[in-house]
C-alpha cells in the first residue's frame, strides 16, 4: 500500500488507546508470536479482561498476565508428563513470556512478583530442555567475582561449513530480559548460522532481581566478560564475536564496542545519545503536567540503580552519554531507528551515527509507510530482525 493510501493517525495496534505503557506492554507479548512467545487468542483474552481496568492499575495488569501464564504453564507440565515434549515446550515458552510481561510493571517488587519471575525463568529452562531446535544452553558468565546468567542459542549447522563459528552478545535494554529477547527473532539468527548469547547484565533480569547487581554505565565490563567467555569456548571464532542490544541498549552496545575493540561488529537496536539529559527532559515534562511515552513506571529508574530516590538515580545516570565515546568505535556499526519512535527523537539517532568513528556505519530508519516505525520496531519486529540478521551475515560470514 502506498503511503498516500494509509489512513491518518497511528498505524500500530493500540489495544488500550491513550495508554502508551499498556499498549507497549501488550505489543511486547504479541510481537513474540512468530518465535513461539505468544498466541493471539490468549493475549486477546488477557486484553479483554483488562479493558475496563484503570490505566494505572498495574496490580490488575500483573494479576491477569500471571494468571494466564499459570494456566498455560499447567498445561505445559501436563503435556510433558504425557511425553509430549514439543507440545509442552510450546506452552512453557509462552508461559515464561507472559509471566515476564506481567511482572515488568510491578514496583516496588513484591514476593508475588519475584515468585512469578522465577517461574518464568524455570518455564523457559524446562522448555529449552524439551526443544530440539534451536539448541539452547543456559550458562553462567564469570563477572567480577560473581557471574551473570545467560541463554546461549546455538547456530544451526550450515551445509559445507565447519570449524569455529560467529556469535553475537545480546545485552538487555532498560526494562527487558534475556527470556523476552529470545522472542525477538533469535531462532531466525540461529538459522542463518550465527549463535547468540543473550545476557542479563547488571540492572536487568535475574542479575537485578535475584543477585542485586545494579546498573552502571561501563557496559564494556560485562560485555568484555561475555567476550572472554565465548572466545574460550571451542565453538566460536574470537575474530567473529559481535555485540548488540536494544532500546537503552542503543547506549550499551556502542559503549562496549567503542571501549573494547575486540568486537567484530555492533548493532544498536534503537538509538541513544545522552540518556541522562533525556531523563532530565522527561522529569521536567512530568513536573509540568505533560504525559510522556515510557514503557515502564518511573520507579523503574530508581530500581535499576538501587537508588533511594530520583535525585540519586540522576547522579548515577551522568555517565550515560555516548559523546566522546562512540567516536572511538572502529568496527562495522548498524543503528536501527523508527521514524515514529515516541521514546527517542530522530536527533539522537542522527547525533550517534554522525559521531561514530567507524568507517563502516549504517543508519537504517524504518518509515511509517513500510512499518516497524515505532520504538525498536515493536509494531513489526520481523522486518527489523530480517534486516539486522542479513547485515550480520554480510559482516560475520557464518
Amino acid at each position: 500500500m502506498a503511503s498516500s493510501m494509509l489512513p491518518e493517525g497511528d498505524l500500530a495496534f493500540n489495544y488500550f488507546p491513550g495508554n502508551y505503557r499498556w499498549c507497549h506492554g501488550l505489543l511486547i507479548a504479541l510481537s513474540g508470536a512468530p518465535w513461539g512467545g505468544a498466541e493471539i487468542d490468549e493475549i486477546n483474552r488477557i486484553g479483554l479482561r483488562l479493558k475496563d481496568k484503570s490505566p494505572d492499575d498495574d496490580t490488575a495488569w500483573f494479576n491477569e498476565w500471571s494468571g494466564e501464564a499459570a494456566r498455560i504453564e499447567a498445561i505445559g507440565h501436563a503435556e510433558a508428563a504425557k511425553g509430549h515434549a514439543l507440545t509442552a515446550a510450546g506452552f512453557l515458552r509462552r508461559a515464561a513470556h507472559y509471566y515476564q510481561v506481567g511482572e515488568r510493571f510491578v514496583h516496588p517488587k513484591t514476593e508475588a512478583s519475584q515468585a512469578a519471575y522465577q517461574r518464568a525463568v524455570d518455564c523457559f529452562k524446562k522448555a529449552a530442555g524439551l526443544m530440539t531446535h534451536p539448541k539452547i544452553e543456559h550458562v553462567e558468565v564469570p563477572y567480577e567475582g560473581t557471574s551473570l546468567p545467560g541463554i546461549l542459542v546455538h547456530a544451526d549447522p550450515l551445509p559445507g561449513r565447519s570449524g569455529r563459528g560467529p556469535v553475537m552478545v545480546f545485552l538487555d535494554g532498560f526494562d527487558v530480559t534475556k527470556e523476552i529477547q529470545y522472542f525477538k527473532g533469535i531462532p531466525d539468527l540461529a538459522a542463518r548460522g550465527i549463535s547468540c548469547l543473550i545476557l542479563d547484565g547488571p540492572g536487568n533480569g535475574e542479575a537485578r532481581r535475584f543477585r542485586n547487581l545494579v546498573l552502571h554505565h561501563e557496559t564494556e565490563r560485562h560485555a568484555g566478560a561475555a567476550y572472554d567467555y565465548l572466545a574460550a569456548r571451542p565453538e566460536f571464532d574470537p575474530q567473529r564475536i559481535g555485540i548488540m542490544a536494544l532500546s537503552l541498549g542503543g547506549y550499551y552496545a556502542p559503549r562496549a564496542a567503542s571501549m573494547d575493540h575486540r568486537f567484530a561488529c555492533c548493532i544498536a537496536w534503537g538509538a541513544e545519545w545522552n540518556y541522562c539529559q533525556k531523563w532530565k527532559n522527561r522529569i521536567a515534562k512530568m513536573e509540568g503536567g505533560q504525559k510522556i511515552s515510557l514503557s515502564v513506571p518511573t520507579l523503574h529508574l530508581q530500581w535499576v540503580f538501587g537508588a533511594k530516590d530520583r535525585p540519586e538515580a540522576l547522579v548515577k545516570l551522568e555517565g550515560f552519554n555516548l559523546d566522546g565515546v562512540i567516536q572511538k568505535m572502529k568496527c562495522p556499526f548498524l543503528l536501527v531507528h523508527g521514524e515514529g519512535d515516541q521514546q527517542v527523537p530522530f536527533e539522537d539517532a542522527q547525533a550517534a551515527i554522525n559521531a561514530c568513528g567507524s568507517k563502516d556505519k549504517t543508519l537504517k530508519v524504518f518509515t511509517r509507510a513500510e512499518g516497524g516505525y515505532h520504538h525498536c520496531q515493536l509494531d513489526n519486529v520481523s522486518i527489523a530482525t530480517a534486516y539486522m540478521w542479513d547485515w550480520l551475515v554480510d559482516k560475520l560470514q557464518p
